[in-house]
């Protein structure tokens, strides 16, 4: 296996048998897909220096059900199936998940009258447990919810997940198994003749002999390079606002309004990590690139959180972030093969795309085969157990085990998220080391904290340089 990134060596001339772009959850879950069958030689290939960088770090982190997606379509199956794959795997890989359950809260009549369609709708879906809840109910399970209130659709089986692990745990186990994992290798050209793909890169060519596209807010130019004119994305900022943990005590569920057709609209949330989340915003911009906060966005946020739970806006504000989901004009994932090029476009993967992610693998392996790609034998993968970065499961310096195996991870570095010196050793020398703060932050919860690193921040850097050499 090669983990390569800016100044490492040419890439292999003999082409690859399957070429991925994109290193987001879903690209990452494609690799550990086909990093099952030895015989595939595999390459993983990122525009940025980490996996996981763009739409996949910056969600809501929500382990959906799928009880809202849009009954009969390939997104509402894959979903479904990769909810409860997701899960599983979480379980098995230490990757913190929590099933608190959603409240689709109706603050008028004509919200609370589309209640019973949305359970009609999840039933359809194959989630049976939802219930429609009377306002005494709600405010029963939710009593700092904001006046006004009319009821709500209770979903006991939505859950919260840390979304920087689950990419990184799909990522760690293909790179065990043989993958090549490109960094820093935006594609600036793709072509295809004599059976074989070409992708330019600043690092120089790489060629296959199939090809993925898992480029999420690019998929659409890498589709059109290749011929194809299926769908435009446009990307859909949303900005978040992550509150102290202090906040935690305040919410219960998972807060959602009904939706609309631009999206799940603006929710409150807990974390994994303790904290609450106030937003999305849905705003659709013309540049990929733009994932500013806005003063008008941050104060929208505000005026409907004050109204969802208003003691939330007395709490800290710990961090302000923002990201872009891929949206297209169509109303579903737009996965499709294309034979004649050894092609599978994965495009207009939204926000369900992390939940959807194993199952997702699992159809365009499938699709992959279908245009004539043999994957061979099938071999079980080395198993991965990730660090915890969970609150509601004991970390590292709460295990007296382990740090009398090792005191390092009693030596706390950072003392806002509770971060080990330890698991900053450990991250630092993984299969898929971090190359910059932010990647380590990602990794261990270091620097992300309330202080936002000025207390550890010096010490932080320190070990990191350290072991860049």
């Amino acid at each position: 296996m090669t983990v390569t990134g800016s100044g490492s060596g040419a890439p292999p001339v003999e082409p690859y048998d399957v070429a991925i772009v994109g290193a987001g959850v879903v690209g990452c879950a494609i690799a550990r897909r086909l990093a099952h069958h030895p015989g595939l030689r595999v390459a993983l290939v990122e525009a940025r220096d980490d996996v996981g960088q763009g739409t996949s770090k910056a969600n809501t982190a929500i382990l959906h059900t799928g009880f809202d997606a849009v009954p009969g379509s390939l997104e509402a199956r894959l979903v479904r199936e990769g909810s409860r794959e997701l899960a599983a795997y979480a379980a098995e890989s230490g990757i913190p998940v929590e099933r608190v359950g959603a409240l689709l809260v109706a603050w008028d009549e004509e919200q609370l009258a589309a209640l019973p369609r949305l359970a009609e709708k999840a039933r359809r879906n194959d989630c049976h447990d939802t219930r429609v809840l009377g306002a005494a109910d709600l405010y029963a399970r939710e009593p700092r919810l904001g006046p006004g209130a009319l009821g709500a659709l209770h979903v006991p089986g939505e859950s919260i997940i840390c979304p920087w692990t689950t990419t990184l745990a799909y990522a760690t186990q293909a790179v065990r198994a043989g993958v090549d994992l490109h960094l820093d290798a935006p594609v600036t050209h793709a072509g295809h003749a004599d059976g074989v793909h070409r992708l330019d890169t600043p690092r120089g060519p790489l060629h296959a002999r199939r090809l993925v596209n898992a480029a999420g807010l690019h998929a659409d130019t890498l589709d059109r390079s290749l011929g194809h004119d299926d769908f435009t994305v446009t990307p859909r900022r949303g900005q978040l606002v992550v509150h102290d943990k202090f906040a935690r005590a305040l919410v219960r569920h998972i807060l959602l309004p009904v939706p609309t057709a631009l999206g799940k609209g603006v929710l409150v949330a807990p974390t994994v990590y303790g904290n609450v989340l106030l937003g999305p915003t849905a705003e659709d911009l013309d540049d990929k690139g733009d994932t500013g906060s806005t003063a008008e966005g941050l104060r929208r946020l505000r005026e409907q959180g004050r109204r969802i739970l208003p003691a939330l806006l007395e709490e800290e504000v710990t961090a302000v972030y923002a990201g872009l989901r891929a949206a297209t004009e169509h109303d579903d994932y737009r996965i499709a093969a294309h034979p004649h090029q050894g092609y599978v476009t994965v495009g207009g993967i939204r926000s369900t795309g992390l939940t959807a992610s194993l199952a997702i693998a699992a159809h365009v392996t499938g699709l992959l085969a279908d245009t004539g790609l043999h994957l061979g034998a099938r071999r079980p993968l080395e198993p991965v157990r990730m660090p915890n970065l969970g609150e509601a499961f004991p970390r590292p310096h709460q295990r007296p085990d382990l740090v009398a195996a090792d005191p390092e991870y009693g030596t706390l570095v950072c003392h806002c998220e509770r971060v080990s010196r330890g698991e900053i050793r450990d991250a630092l020398a993984g299969p898929v080391p971090p190359r910059s703060l932010d990647g380590l932050r990602r990794r261990t919860r270091a620097r992300a904290g309330r202080c936002q690193g000025f207390y550890c921040g010096a010490a932080v850097r320190a070990l990191f340089e350290e072991a860049q050499g």
